[in-house]
């Protein structure tokens, strides 16, 4: 047989604020359907305020999204280089993919790529996918969360060396990305 413990009203209430403490995490997520609703019915009234509420908390509820569980640390000289390098890709593959557009000769050779990714964290590997989503001749196809993968449709990979390059401009952004926002552990990790 197993004995329980006789719980206090104290644990009681402080297992209630908790629970309810819990919820703040959910503001932000709030705030942006309600948004999201206002604009889509593109009005800003009382009405469309307190059935946006409404739908939100539902859809809340019923397609539960586990909290991000971010490190808590930010390294703006990181983010500067990150910024950098994005803008600075983002200008030379703009100019790569246009070329392919209008150049005579057949249709430039595309590869689907498996990038496996060092980290673990799901903030990470997003911003990651989303990074190189933005970036033109690439696109990210599935994600394997699990597996901290990323496949991505890759444009103009006629050689394994575009590949190889490909990679590693994941490799790339991925650790500039660890080291602006990733938790001390994964910054040493990455070293």
């Amino acid at each position: 047989m197993t004995e329980t413990t006789p719980v206090s009203k104290r644990e009681v209430r402080r297992e209630r604020r908790a629970g309810s403490l819990l919820r703040l995490h959910e503001l932000p997520l709030l705030l942006g359907l309600l948004l999201t609703w206002m604009l889509l019915w593109r009005e800003f009234s009382w009405l469309s305020l307190v059935s946006g509420v409404v739908v939100s908390i539902i859809a809340m509820r019923l397609f539960y999204l586990p909290p991000v569980i971010l490190a808590g640390r930010f390294n703006a000289w990181w983010a500067l280089r990150y910024l950098g390098y994005f803008l600075w890709h983002l200008a030379l593959a703009s100019v790569q993919v246009a070329w392919l557009a209008i150049k005579p000769g057949p249709p430039p050779r595309t590869a689907i790529i498996a990038a496996k990714l060092r980290t673990r964290s799901d903030f990470v590997l997003t911003l990651v996918a989303l990074t190189i989503s933005l970036i033109p001749g690439s696109l990210v196809v599935e994600v394997d969360r699990f597996g901290s993968t990323l496949y991505l449709h890759v444009l103009n990979t006629p050689t394994q060396r575009e590949i190889r390059l490909m990679r590693a401009q994941i490799a790339r952004i991925e650790r500039l990305l660890v080291r602006t926002l990733g938790s001390r552990a994964e910054v040493e990790a990455m070293r």
